[in-house]
Formats: C-alpha cells, sequence, structure tokens
C-alpha cells in the first residue's frame, strides 16, 4: 500500500506541476490566464517592488536550497528517498503559485511592438517555451520531475543511476532549458517595468543557479562533465569547441 501511496503522490506533485507550469505561460506571456504579470491589485510603487523582489527571492531560495546534495542528504531522513524529487517539485510550484497570487504589477510601458514583428516576437517566446519542455524530455523529463522514482518504487525496482548524456540541443549549449526560460521571459512584444524586473530578476538567478548545478555535476561525473564544459557553451549556442 505504501509503494502504491507513493505512486499516487508522485503524479498528484507531476499534475500540480504541469498545471502550474502551463498557467506560468499565460502569467508571463500575458494571456488566457485571469492575472498576468501586468494585471492585479496596484499600490505605492515601493510597495509593489518590495512583493515582487520577495516572492521572487521565495521561490530562487526554495529552488537553489532544496536542490543541493547536502540539503537531499539531510532532507531524506525525514522524507522517503522515493518521493524526495516529487516533494521537491510541489514545492517549486508551491512557489510560483505564490509569484502568481502575491505578484504587484508595476505597467509602466518600456517598449511596444506591434505588427509582424510583434508577431516575430511572440513566437521566439513560444520558441522559448518550448525549447524548455522539449529540453526536459531530451535529458529524463519523468525523472527530472520524480514520477521515474515513485514508480521504480512502486514496482520494486531500483532507480538507475544518473546518466551523463548531450543529446540534440545538449551538444550546442550545456544549458538548453535554462536558454528556452531566458528567450521566453525576455521576448515580450510589449515590455513594462514589471515584466523588466521579472525577467532580469530571473536570468540572474539563472546565472547563478547554472554555477552551483554545474559544480554538482563536475561531482557527479568527474572529468566527463569537466570535459563537455571546455568544450560546449555555458547558455549561447556555439559550435562545440575541440578541446
Amino acid at each position: 500500500m505504501g509503494r502504491i501511496l507513493a505512486l499516487f503522490y508522485g503524479v498528484v506533485c507531476y499534475a500540480i506541476f504541469f498545471v502550474t507550469f502551463l498557467y506560468a505561460i499565460g502569467f508571463v506571456s500575458g494571456f488566457v490566464v485571469p492575472k498576468t504579470i501586468d494585471s492585479g491589485p496596484v499600490g505605492p510603487l515601493l510597495t509593489r517592488l518590495g512583493i515582487d523582489v520577495a516572492v521572487l527571492g521565495v521561490f530562487a531560495i526554495q529552488h537553489s536550497v532544496m536542490a543541493r546534495p547536502a540539503f537531499k542528504a539531510w532532507w531524506t531522513k525525514a522524507v522517503p528517498p522515493a518521493i524526495e524529487r516529487s516533494t521537491y517539485v510541489l514545492f517549486a510550484s508551491a512557489a510560483l503559485v505564490l509569484i502568481f497570487w502575491a505578484w504587484r504589477p508595476i505597467p509602466t510601458v518600456l517598449w511596444s511592438v506591434g505588427g509582424p514583428w510583434g508577431q516575430v516576437i511572440l513566437a521566439l517566446a513560444a520558441a522559448g517555451w518550448l525549447t524548455v519542455l522539449a529540453s526536459t524530455f531530451l535529458i529524463n523529463h519523468f525523472d527530472l520531475f520524480g514520477l521515474r522514482q515513485t514508480w521504480a518504487y512502486a514496482t520494486g525496482k531500483e532507480t538507475p543511476p544518473p546518466e551523463f548524456r548531450t543529446p540534440l540541443f545538449y551538444r550546442v549549449v550545456r544549458h538548453p532549458l535554462y536558454l528556452g526560460f531566458i528567450v521566453a521571459f525576455w521576448a515580450a512584444p510589449t515590455m513594462t517595468l514589471g515584466r523588466l524586473l521579472f525577467a532580469a530578476a530571473t536570468t540572474a538567478y539563472i546565472l547563478i543557479a547554472i554555477q552551483l548545478e554545474e559544480h554538482d555535476l563536475t561531482a557527479v561525473f568527474g572529468d566527463v562533465y569537466a570535459s563537455y564544459r571546455k568544450r560546449v557553451s555555458m547558455i549561447i549556442p556555439m559550435p562545440p569547441s575541440k578541446a
């Protein structure tokens, strides 16, 4: 029964993540969802800035701290390893929901591009979101979001150890998933001050997160990853070097 409950928990956490991810697309891009990055209650500018920076900080702290090996080693003393990743995904989704709920708009328009060029920018944003999703499947989508671990536990199998692979996008850039987010956040036909704050803060966080993640990847894969770092660009797609 415990194994079935773990699998059910993993499926629920994944479903919550997927709905949250879809809402994030609408929230950032400004369509379909009831509240976007440029809508919602207003107030004094400094109050809005303070709230927005605070909720972005909550997401950054949750995302970084819970992903560190030292935290995982401590955390899995209380949380079964089989559901550790699903729990991380659940907390990450909750941090995103907090952003959606608490975010205060700063709708001052910095630039607005209409007509065909506006459509081109929208297409670029869509390409960014598709790159994010495709990148997760190129590595292991279901492992990344915890389903592989709960399925292995439910079926009485060991979760396979991490495998280093560089399929498709990963041959020209080490972090295509992060690249997709950056493109999606900055490709805005209408850029408001609020969206600029969101794009700049998340880009800064991504660049810091990459350093932390690469430290962990080097610890796991050793010289294989160190060689990969020398050959392949971090975030800007470029032909791999022969180093």
